[in-house]
């Protein structure tokens, strides 16, 4: 009699477990990887899993689940227009400028960032040279 009142209150116990998870479950969106990985793991039929991506899984758990729901947009990046040479120039002139200027201003952080900026427009230039 003991035991059949321990097996029932087990029960209830992992019973409340279960829909207290259920309750503090995220939306499928906002979960992670892993996360969207174990939820895909206890669906029956689906193999390759670890292979998935985040856009893959959710497909697989939302058909799973019986949830139609728009596609997020995917993004594409845009390229930003190639400038000229002289172009190119012309801006590692103004930010050598503004680098006198922090030097004079003993800013050490903006020089730092300034001659980073300066050494990458110059790889820049010859690359639309080599072009």
């Amino acid at each position: 009699m003991e035991e059949d009142v321990k097996a029932e209150e087990t029960k209830d116990e992992t019973e409340a477990v279960k829909e207290e998870e259920k309750a503090n479950e995220k939306p499928l969106d906002k979960m992670t990887s892993p996360e969207l990985r174990e939820v895909a793991k206890a669906i029956p039929g689906v193999f390759g899993v670890h292979a998935m991506k985040k856009d893959e899984l959710l497909a697989v758990i939302k058909e799973s689940r019986g949830i139609k729901g728009e596609e997020p947009p995917k993004k594409t990046k845009t390229k930003k227009p190639a400038l000229s040479a002289k172009e190119l120039k012309l801006k590692i002139a103004r930010l050598r400028e503004e680098k006198g200027k922090a030097r004079e201003s003993k800013n050490k952080k903006d020089v730092d960032t300034l001659r980073r900026r300066i050494n990458r427009m110059k790889k820049q230039t010859r690359k639309t040279a080599q072009a």
